[in-house]
């Protein structure tokens, strides 16, 4: 197949530093090569793919010009119509394409906009668009207008070493942007609380540092809690794999969270809060515990013996890896294009 996939103008693929999506499509294009597909990618000028990359002529998708010229940009495809095209962008950008017979996936990684989907659905040329959600929890919010699947997010497995044991003094670890909503001071809270060690890593934005600077830095002493900044690959892969547990302890509607998948990946548990796909990417008592109350975070560290490391591995493996994300695409294209989908 010709698969035509479009990635957010803003962040190369893949990307240089943080980038979530961006290395969901960078994983998948990879992927789909490899199986023999033809695929074209629009993306960020400074993108490295192993496929036909078309550049953007603009990087600022909330700029009426830049959006008008992506949008251009990514409409020429109506005169030279690959097999499916795949949207991990804004909706907008299909405008042109909603019309045609052409098969088209439009990839929610956030919270959707459910009068924009109806809108679009309108245009659309019968059984010629399917959404997808990263989650049920997505998902879920789409199905009710428009036909609807849920596609997990995933890691390149090679990437994280699975760690089948840790020494029982092992940190719990927190990883991901220092902010109220991830939760980073009930981390702080459950680590004191357990009496066990903690890692904090992660960046801290700018309308966060009177945040970091009151609610999480008098407790750090380089002992019992650390912060370490921002980590790349390797040290995740090191910190993640030598953790007693990964805490997720956020105060919002998490869409998936893939530092989840990625501590499963090295085989570390994760302890999290029932808010957003946590419950779906956690099998609570098997992979890691869901609470719903800092309490019961706190109760969740003393049960981290009742698990088994290889199980959590084995999940990741099974619904989160790189070829997961690919299956799950792939399947999804042939059946557009043989008109499979309701």
């Amino acid at each position: 197949m010709h698969i035509a996939i479009t990635a957010d103008p803003r962040i190369p693929v893949p990307p240089h530093l943080y980038g979530g999506i961006e290395r969901i499509v960078h994983m998948l294009v990879c992927g789909l090569v490899e199986r023999g597909h033809e695929v074209t990618l629009f993306a960020h000028e400074d993108s490295a793919v192993p496929c036909r990359h078309i550049p953007y002529g603009g990087t600022d998708p909330q700029a009426l010009t830049d959006m008008i010229r992506d949008t251009l940009s990514i409409s020429r495809l109506a005169f030279n119509r690959p097999d499916v095209v795949h949207s991990f962008g804004r909706l907008v950008y299909l405008t042109a394409l909603l019309p045609l017979r052409v098969p088209k996936v439009m990839t929610y990684q956030r919270g959707p906009t459910t009068s924009r989907i109806r809108y679009a659905k309108t245009l659309a040329r019968e059984r010629s668009l399917v959404f997808t959600g990263c989650s049920d929890h997505i998902t879920d919010e789409i199905r009710p207008h428009a036909p609807a699947r849920t596609v997990y997010n995933g890691v390149p497995l090679d990437t994280y070493d699975f760690q089948p044991s840790v020494p029982d003094d092992a940190p719990l670890v927190f990883l991901g942007r220092i902010a109220p909503i991830k939760g980073t001071h009930t981390a702080v809270e459950v680590a004191r609380r357990s009496g066990r060690q903690l890692v904090i890593a992660g960046n801290v934005p700018d309308e966060q540092k009177s945040f970091f600077r009151e609610r999480i830095e008098p407790h750090l002493d380089d002992e019992q809690i650390r912060y370490v900044g921002p980590v790349d690959d390797e040290e995740k892969n090191e910190l993640l794999g030598k953790a007693a547990a990964f805490l997720m302890p956020i105060e919002w509607e998490e869409p998936f969270g893939i530092v989840m998948a990625e501590a499963m990946a090295c085989g570390t548990p994760v302890i999290g809060t029932r808010r957003g796909a946590v419950p779906e990417v956690v099998e609570d008592g098997v992979t890691g515990f869901v609470g719903d109350t800092t309490d019961a975070l706190v109760e969740a560290v003393d049960r981290l013996g009742e698990l088994d490391r290889s199980a959590t591995r084995e999940r990741c493996e099974r619904l989160f890896s790189g070829r997961a994300v690919v299956d799950g695409y792939e399947s999804l294209y042939e059946d557009m294009v043989l008109g499979n989908v309701r």
